[in-house]
């Protein structure tokens, strides 16, 4: 048995950091002694870890490992949508919402035995503009957040550097107006947005919940809009966050779509998973039921 790990060096705060050399000698030496054959690919910029996946299943892996943060994990598991190759993940970023909600160990040893003898589970996809997102995806504030903090370096790139990027951007973001129409009727709304998220999962990263009737494996996107509101007020309902109360926070939507398609007046930023993926005025979004297969913690 072969197992593939594509690992991202760039993932993570630069403190905690790997490097390349190290990432494949400790993969190598671990599926080893986990008793598969290892292959390792090191991702060398955008859109290579769903090249690498690819190449891990056509010389024979049964099983590829996305070692990263969210981003890194979207593009491994984007070469293996609709496929019948499992992908595993060894959290290794800053928020890592799609391994938190999977109930993967922070541990990378136990995460890796996790993915080779773990239990499989089937997810859902989706799809913004033709890019694949596992987690969530987003429109307005939180997209524009990601294309910032994309371009912060050092240890900015941690939560607190993160959570400081928000605070000082609610203060700078103009939000655009969106019409929203949902594909069988759910929704059908005129106006404007701080952001749109679309939710396969409960949460952003780090348990900050936007979405936590989400389920990744119903069938359905959690579409969740929030009203622009003075930036006071927003981050005084930051904390809801926490405690699934979302919906309380005032000019709160949340809907369950099986697909969506947005007009954005300007046009909006857009993020799947994290990574910001340009702006548009004309957005779709679709659910890919049981797109993709995942191993999870035996016990779940």
């Amino acid at each position: 048995m072969t197992v593939g790990i594509v690992v991202n060096p760039s993932s993570g705060p630069p403190q905690s950091r790997l490097s390349a050399e190290a990432l494949v000698a400790w993969s190598t030496d671990q599926l080893r002694r986990l008793g598969v054959d290892p292959w390792v690919g090191v991702i060398e910029g955008p859109g290579h870890g769903a090249h690498l996946a690819r190449q891990a299943v056509d010389l024979g892996a049964s099983l590829v490992v996305a070692w990263g943060g969210d981003g890194t994990v979207n593009a491994v598991a984007s070469g293996l949508v609709n496929t019948p190759t499992p992908l595993g993940i060894i959290p290794a970023g800053s928020g890592n919402g799609l391994a938190r909600e999977l109930g993967i160990p922070s541990d990378r040893r136990a995460a890796l035995e996790v993915a080779v003898r773990g239990r499989e589970r089937v997810i859902d996809a989706g799809t913004l503009n033709g890019h694949f997102f596992f987690n969530v995806a987003g429109i307005g504030f939180d997209a524009h957040v990601a294309h910032v903090f994309a371009h912060v370096t050092g240890r900015m790139r941690g939560v607190v550097g993160y959570t400081a990027t928000i605070v000082r951007e609610l203060f700078r973001y103009q939000p655009s107006h969106y019409q929203v129409r949902g594909d069988d009727g759910e929704i059908d709304r005129v106006g404007g947005a701080l952001f749109i998220s679309l939710a396969n999962t409960t949460q952003w990263g780090n348990g900050a919940e936007i979405a936590p009737q989400a389920r990744p494996d119903d069938g359905l996107l959690d579409l969740v809009l929030i009203d622009q509101r003075p930036p006071l007020v927003i981050l005084g309902s930051l904390w809801r966050l926490y405690n699934k109360s979302v919906r309380r926070i005032g000019g709160t939507v949340m809907v369950p779509v099986r697909g969506v398609t947005l007009v954005a007046t300007p046009a909006a930023p857009l993020h799947t998973d994290g990574e910001p993926i340009g702006t548009a005025n004309q957005i779709t979004v679709r659910v890919v039921p049981g797109g993709l297969r995942v191993r999870v913690p035996r016990e779940r």
